[in-house]
């Protein structure tokens, strides 16, 4: 399996390369219609799914419960969609969502500025003055995006393999770019670190589930990691006993698992630890 996520400014062809790619790979292309149909079906609703996709989260939005589910789900979405099959993801953070799997490509498509006006121009009918507002709310949405879910500068080259300036490149070449570097970059013992790695992350996202959700443990800030066969837990509680329900939590979730994993606790207990809802 292989994973590559391309990250994109609006008008620089995003879309239009990862569906060649897909097609060029025979991937699953992962686009904002799958990940929102996927996202719904786990219990996210319509409104709270448009209220932070790629959009930059108002002051009390961003510290509510809606996002910490918003962004729990979008995980959720993407790694199962990876646990299956090779995919090319479309946005929504799955660069930084990926970020420590081995093998998983990033790529950033960027265009100048004259040319993402004249391609909005075109897609939207309208003028000039009325495209670069579309295209300034699209980047400072992104960049608040990816500022408030996962702390990081969008645009920031370091966190991407490769950018690619499509000002004047067809989306079938720069796909014939990719495959070339996924190419070079991918190799078999480079997948099966990624297929370990990946299903680590999926029982650390499964047990955050069964803890937070499930058993609905006041558990804040949890943090949960799976390396080789341990887990270890991180928070902060108000009682003993909260841990303890926390580690038997923890274990429920791996009962299915074929190797044995030691569960290692580093959730403090803060006697007087409240939260404002």
């Amino acid at each position: 399996m292989a994973i590559v996520v391309i990250s994109r400014e609006l008008a620089a062809l995003g879309d239009e390369t990862a569906g060649e790619l897909a097609k060029l790979l025979n991937y699953k292309l992962v686009d904002k219609n799958i990940l929102e149909k996927k996202v719904k079906t786990l219990g996210i609703e319509d409104r709270n799914f448009k209220k932070y996709d790629e959009c930059k989260p108002g002051l009390w939005a961003s510290l509510s419960q809606d996002r910490d589910n918003y962004l729990h789900y979008l995980k959720t979405a993407m790694l199962s969609e990876a646990g299956v099959e090779s995919v090319v993801i479309v946005g929504r953070g799955a660069s930084e969502v990926f970020k420590d799997v081995p093998g998983v490509l990033s790529i950033f498509l960027v265009a100048p500025l004259e040319v993402r006006v004249e391609r909005v121009r075109s897609y939207f009918h309208c003028d000039e003055r009325k495209a670069k507002q579309i295209i300034e709310k699209s980047d400072n949405d992104r960049q608040g995006f990816h500022h408030y879910f996962f702390d990081v500068e969008w645009r920031n080259p370091e966190n991407y393999h490769l950018t690619i300036n499509t000002g004047h490149l067809h989306p079938s070449v720069c796909a014939e770019i990719i495959k070339r570097l996924r190419d070079y970059f991918i190799t078999e013992e480079v997948e099966e670190r990624q297929i370990i790695r990946l299903k680590e992350l999926t029982l650390a996202h499964r047990i955050k589930h069964r803890i937070l959700y499930d058993k609905e443990l006041p558990v804040h800030f949890l943090e949960v990691f799976v390396s080789e066969n341990k887990v270890t837990l991180h928070g902060v509680v108000n009682s003993q006993v909260i841990v303890d329900a926390t580690i038997s939590a923890a274990a429920e979730s791996m009962v299915q698992e074929k190797v044995s994993f030691f569960v290692c606790s580093e959730i403090q207990v803060v006697q007087e630890y409240s939260i404002v809802p």
